[in-house]
């Protein structure tokens, strides 16, 4: 159960820097609080290696094959990057949505695998995001490390260790598996990051499956197998995903037209982009609004 005191103290928080809708880092790298007043729209982003512990409200990520919801008492681990559509589903500014998210070190996970031992790593293959309820024991080194943030001297010396318990008890956690796995050099969960981290790199290009397969240093039907199963979408669109998130982030930017944008992220006709678009966020480009300028 989440203490109450902690949530005030995380809403506390977020309403006096003035960020009651978007959230705000703390003073430990990488970790993030959040406090949302009212249900979102679904948006697309990409959803880094994080766990996201929810203290109030729910909220919901949808992949091609997959809708995972995650509300209080509850948290998500994502092994792997992904591009999902999330948002708010259950706030109100009785009852905000209040959470803190850590991006996850992966060299601190795989510093553990003594600790935590080989055998915990041997498992069938699983999905990179998965959620379950938080055990007592996360959620009071969660808090524990919201708490020292706010204390620098605090934060020099004890928040290394706090981030290695946490990173400890997810290892740990029933749903834990795909982090398990990551500790191994060469298991299928650390060959599909090498491949993903090649899209990232290079989304914009022409990238045939036999390379990435080749990069996992696999076979291209054992390599797509264990990539859809990881991610619940294909290499290909993946790389599809990453170019219509980018596109539409320098259409919103302005000053950029619709082919453009679409020559800028790697494709080479614009009608197709433009179908693909409108497909994916429910309006044809030529439709999106710039955000307007932030005052000054």
């Amino acid at each position: 159960m989440v203490p109450q005191d902690l949530i005030e103290e995380v809403v506390a928080f977020v309403r006096e820097r003035g960020a009651p809708e978007d959230g705000c880092e703390t003073g430990v790298g990488g970790l993030f609080a959040f406090c949302r007043e009212n249900p979102t729209v679904f948006q697309a982003m990409v959803y880094e290696p994080v766990m996201c512990l929810v203290l109030q409200g729910a909220k919901e990520a949808q992949l091609e094959d997959r809708t995972i919801r995650y509300s209080a008492g509850m948290s998500l681990i994502v092994s792997h990057a992904l591009p999902v559509m999330a948002g708010v589903i259950d706030a109100s500014p009785g009852r905000p949505y209040v959470s803190l998210a850590l991006r996850l070190d992966l060299a601190t996970a795989r510093s553990l695998y003594d600790e935590v031992g080989a055998a915990e790593g041997q498992e069938p293959a699983s999905h990179s995001m998965s959620v379950a309820d938080s055990d007592a024991a996360l959620i009071d080194a969660i808090g524990r490390l919201f708490r020292l943030s706010q204390n620098p001297v605090e934060v020099q010396a004890l928040a290394p260790l706090v981030l290695k318990e946490i990173h400890f008890r997810l290892l740990r956690a029933q749903h834990g598996g795909m982090l398990r796995q990551l500790l191994l050099h060469e298991s299928p969960a650390s060959r599909i990051s090498k491949a993903i981290a090649m899209i990232r790199d290079r989304y914009k290009a022409q990238l045939p499956v036999a390379d990435l397969a080749a990069a996992a240093g696999m076979s291209q039907s054992t390599f797509h197998e264990h990539f859809k199963t990881l991610t619940s979408t294909t290499p290909l669109q993946y790389q599809k995903e990453l170019r219509l998130m980018e596109a539409r982030r320098l259409l919103i930017s302005g000053g950029t037209s619709v082919a453009a944008a679409a020559y800028d992220v790697g494709y080479e006709s614009p009608t197709q982009f433009s179908r693909e678009y409108a497909r994916k966020f429910g309006v044809p480009p030529r439709d999106e609004k710039p955000l307007p300028a932030a005052a000054s």
